[in-house]
């Protein structure tokens, strides 16, 4: 990794987080943060990763959805399919080995 892929992923760490806001059952609408976008290899199909705002700290509750633009207007779909989830679930997993690899070595 070179110096400005290094300062680029920085950056990006030190953003805005982007929030957005989910209607519960009720109506009520909750906010949560996106950590992460990524489409699956193999598929035009996008997901995100959100955790909720006020969640405990220690909390390690994650939301996938799948998600689909239009204009400035966000669609999002629960995973409902066994086969898709294990999909999302494991490039997310994969992705997250990848950033953990990139801190180690970022500290080093």
């Amino acid at each position: 990794m070179t110096d400005k892929d290094q300062n680029s992923n920085q950056e990006q760490l030190q953003e805005e987080p982007e929030i957005i806001y989910i209607p519960d059952e009720e109506g009520n609408e909750e906010e949560f943060e996106v950590i992460m976008h990524f489409k699956v290899d193999g598929s035009d199909k996008k997901y995100m990763m959100v955790v909720p705002v006020d969640a405990d700290e220690e909390s390690d509750e994650v939301y996938a959805f799948r998600y689909e633009e239009d204009g400035d207007d966000l669609q999002l779909y629960t995973i409902e399919d066994e086969e898709e989830w294990n999909i999302v679930e494991e490039t997310f997993n994969t992705l997250m080995d990848q950033y953990d690899d990139e801190e180690e070595e970022s500290s080093k």
